[in-house]
């Protein structure tokens, strides 16, 4: 990409070491989501080890145990954690404020590429009044609440509909690529009636914990009713959904959050559907939801593809 000059002024050519001495924090994240480059400012506020390339969700974890970098006042991070995980790169731009350990406050924003890089970039507004800052922080709090299931921490109906609404509406080009998962607990009622409610939300807490951490930074995940997922995977087909599926599967299977009777079982079954262009939210989730029906009445712990 070339660019005019505004001017006669020549451009500095080492506009790397500019950005490097820039009191403005700059990074850059892979579609792995790990950070893989950051000037000076950045590294002296989050203490990443650049050698080892972290994952921001390894960083964060790191410095929320050494009491630096950003503030988290949640009783649970790693309940947090997954909150913010079911948020992040699912934009193509998002900004939002973020307070720190050592009184700052920054201005961060995230600008996602549709290969999965993101640039994150953070400007220091700690001299805002302390008014905005409540004021702000209330909206975004409200809005947080507004789009998180409370149980389970990642996105609830409102939120995952929302997202799929969006990526429908940007299927354009006849080579681009969504797929719609649902996925339903089996044997779910089971669980609730023998060891209790409370132990049902435990499974919940597994799953959607299992599911955040198999998909992409790109992907969505959210709870949309009682013991029913909805995942989003965009540029994929439903043969690579599948595969995705089947890990999830038997992650489950192996897993086992409180003792269960064989006849219990920790499975689940879920629906997968290409999304097609001009295709509606409501025809794209009935066909994902018929399949798992499907899946459902083939015998439970499958996938079928619509």
């Amino acid at each position: 990409m070339s660019l005019s000059p505004a001017s006669s002024t020549p451009v500095p050519r080492d506009l790397q070491l500019l950005l490097q001495d820039s009191a403005v924090l700059m990074a850059l994240f892979d579609p792995e989501d790990r950070l893989r480059c950051a000037n000076a400012a950045f590294v002296a506020t989050f203490h990443p080890e650049l050698a080892a390339a972290p994952t921001w969700a390894e960083m964060l974890r790191a410095n929320y145990h050494h009491q630096r970098g950003t503030n988290v006042s949640a009783a649970d991070f790693e309940a947090w954690l997954a909150s913010a995980k079911s948020r992040r790169g699912k934009l193509p731009f998002r900004g939002f404020e973020a307070d720190l350990h050592d009184g700052r406050w920054l201005w961060m924003t995230e600008t996602m590429q549709p290969d999965g890089w993101m640039l994150c970039i953070a400007t220091d507004i700690s001299q805002l009044k302390a008014s905005e800052h409540a004021m702000r922080h209330a909206r975004d709090a409200a809005v947080e609440v507004a789009n998180t299931d409370a149980l389970t921490g990642i996105g609830n109906r409102r939120h995952v509909l929302l997202r799929l609404d969006q990526m429908l509406a940007s299927l354009h080009e006849p080579g681009e690529r969504l797929c719609v998962v649902v996925a339903d607990l089996d044997r779910f009622k089971s669980i609730n009636d023998r060891l209790g409610h409370p132990a049902g939300d435990v499974f919940l807490k597994d799953f959607a914990r299992r599911a955040q951490h198999l998909l992409r930074a790109t992907d969505t995940v959210g709870r949309v009713g009682g013991e029913e997922f909805m995942m989003l995977l965009p540029s994929l087909g439903s043969g690579q959904a599948e595969k995705i599926i089947d890990r999830l599967h038997a992650e489950v299977r192996l897993a086992r959050p409180l003792a269960l009777r064989p006849d219990d079982g920790y499975t689940f079954s879920a629906g997968i559907a290409d999304a097609q262009r001009g295709e509606s939210l409501e025809a794209v989730f009935r066909r994902a939801d018929a399949a798992l029906y499907q899946a459902k009445s083939d015998g439970r712990n499958r996938t079928v593809c619509a």
